[in-house]
């Protein structure tokens, strides 16, 4: 019962704070989003947002750990970073350049290069493994801890970082990984073995993942018929948010649209059933081998 009072009892917290930002609650972790395009208003609203959260937490007899209260600003690449020291309860928080969120690597431009760069080990230690084992096992069994040491940690959060530029860095590993199961050379070309093998490549992994993603949060992605009456052949399509940012364009909402109004006629229908669509999806996928979005793009423009 412990967990489950203390998260009652801390569930009131965001309501303090809604109307200058936002929060995300998870266990004994509580995170503050503030937004604003003004840098001064953007100073204030910081300012409000910490007095209310310290007024709350002593008006409810807890404390917050300063030692591990951080601040992240985030900001594109035209931008400047606004000088911003918090003090609070004679305390300074940490301005950071990156930080941890649930098990990934959020840096302040949102390039995730540093969380590319903490997979990389992790994932090459993954090849030492099937290298080791390699000699001793059959297909089947490389492809069960290839599944379990290498895809589980290449495909956590990778509708958030399977578009950076930086994750070619990912697929390299990869490739070298299915030339080991396959028992094939560093010059080999690795897109037969991915259709031997039944594995998607890490950009076709990312493409299902995010299908997924918007066809289970279905009500978030509004189609063109919704926001407009005019009768056109791209009514059945997903309308995508107006902006130029680029940040914008990789993340995960203009992306998964992007990429579901692409998909082919003969699977997109399909995304009212999950399976089907899974399955169809995936074997799309492994059929045409990708190795980046541009090759998806060229595939289904035919």
């Amino acid at each position: 019962m412990g967990p489950l009072l203390f998260l009652i009892y801390i569930n009131e917290l965001p309501r303090t704070i809604d109307k200058c930002a936002n929060s995300v609650l998870l266990a004994d972790d509580s995170s503050i989003i503030i937004t604003n395009t003004e840098a001064q208003k953007f100073k204030q609203t910081i300012d409000i947002a910490i007095q209310e959260t310290n007024d709350w937490f002593l008006c409810n007899l807890l404390t917050v750990n300063y030692n591990k209260t951080q601040f992240l600003q985030f900001f594109a690449k035209k931008q400047n970073k606004i000088p911003i020291q918090i003090i609070t309860s004679n305390l300074i928080f940490d301005n950071i350049n990156s930080t941890t969120f649930l098990g990934l690597t959020v840096d302040s431009m949102l390039s995730w290069r540093e969380h590319i760069t903490a997979l990389t080990p992790k994932l090459n230690k993954a090849c030492f493994a099937i290298r080791a084992i390699k000699p001793f096992m059959t297909t089947r069994v490389l492809k069960m801890v290839y599944y379990s040491y290498f895809h589980s940690v290449m495909s956590y959060g990778i509708i958030f970082w399977g578009s950076s530029h930086f994750s070619i860095n990912i697929l390299r590993i990869q490739k070298r990984i299915i030339r080991i199961m396959a028992n094939r050379s560093k010059r080999d070309s690795c897109r037969q073995l991915y259709k031997q093998l039944q594995i998607l490549t890490l950009p076709g992994q990312y493409i299902l993942s995010l299908l997924l993603f918007v066809i289970k949060y279905r009500e978030y992605f509004p189609l063109n018929s919704d926001i407009h009456d005019r009768n056109t052949r791209y009514n059945d399509n997903l309308h995508p948010p107006t902006t130029n940012l680029k940040l914008v364009h990789k993340g995960v909402l203009y992306s998964g649209i992007k990429i579901f109004n692409r998909l082919p006629t003969s699977i997109k229908p399909l995304s009212k059933d999950r399976n089907h669509f899974k399955n169809k999806l995936k074997n799309f996928l492994l059929e045409h081998t990708l190795y980046s979005l541009n090759e998806y793009y060229q595939v289904t423009s035919r």
